[in-house]
């Protein structure tokens, strides 16, 4: 039997302490060597990519930013109040636009009722040339103008059988709604200034009293029979071509109006003098 001495057993104690301890050295060496090596890698790849881009740059025509636009745009961008403002061009013609109606024609405009075309004149408006007709309303004694592109305002007169039709809505009975007199005269002048027959024959129709002249009606109904009596008659009266009188004795023939006769009564009817003087003389 061997002699165990406390010498060997320590040198056998170190020597195993030793190896792992270098053990974990190689170990560190191997993995720092591990990431040298990675970072190399990336390090080539980088400079391969980057060389690549930097040929394409080059073939590629490189853009020239001009410094007169960006001021430009520096300047359009400025507040609103000092923006420059676009030239507005003046059209110096009219738009050409062919004519409905000649000279001497007649012509219904809504807010006047019938006229005639006595010529066309070319008149300067604002430097612009405009094309109009001139009407000639006689029974208002005056003159007006409609531009050749506002001649859709215009109406032409109405047909023989469109007259037929206005005698029947004359004679049919008056539709009188129970509204306020105010909505009513407001429905009745749009209808009026509509300048359509059919409209103003309702409109007479409806604020017709036939022959109780005594029947108390307002100064402004009585105003807007007259008006829309009046247009009705003329226009009666150019399309039959025949005298105010005939065309007078056929709208009242519709509307049973018998004015020589109330004329009659009323002046056969004693006045409150002649009454008073009866009673006095009693």
């Amino acid at each position: 039997m061997s002699k165990i001495s406390l010498k060997n057993i320590l040198k056998k104690t170190f020597k195993n302490k030793i190896k792992k301890k270098t053990s974990k050295k190689t170990q560190k060496k191997k993995i720092i060597s591990f990431k040298k090596t990675k970072v190399k890698k990336i390090k080539k790849t980088v400079k391969i990519k980057s060389a690549k881009i930097i040929k394409t740059l080059e073939k590629k025509p490189s853009k020239k930013i001009d410094v007169s636009t960006e001021t430009k745009s520096d300047n359009l961008r400025i507040s609103k109040n000092n923006e420059l403002k676009p030239e507005i061009k003046k059209v110096k013609k009219q738009g050409s636009e062919k004519r409905e109606y000649k000279v001497k024609d007649y012509v219904v405009y809504p807010k006047h009722g019938v006229g005639q075309i006595t010529e066309t004149k070319k008149i300067n408006i604002g430097g612009i040339d405009v094309e109009t007709y001139i009407l000639k309303f006689e029974k208002d004694k005056a003159n007006g103008m409609v531009p050749v592109n506002k001649q859709s305002h215009l109406r032409p007169l109405a047909t023989i059988n469109q007259i037929n039709k206005c005698v029947s809505i004359l004679k049919s009975k008056p539709k009188i709604k129970r509204s306020m007199w105010s909505r009513r005269a407001q429905e009745y002048e749009a209808k009026i200034s509509s300048g359509k027959i059919y409209d103003l024959a309702e409109v007479v129709r409806d604020l017709n009293k036939g022959d109780d002249i005594m029947i108390d009606q307002s100064y402004s109904e009585r105003q807007l029979f007259e008006k829309a009596y009046d247009r009705l008659l003329t226009e009666f009266q150019i399309v039959m071509g025949s005298s105010l009188e005939d065309a007078q004795k056929k709208l009242d023939k519709a509307l049973k109006r018998n004015l020589e006769k109330q004329m009659q009564k009323i002046e056969q009817k004693p006045s409150i003098e002649e009454v008073s003087n009866q009673e006095l003389s009693e």
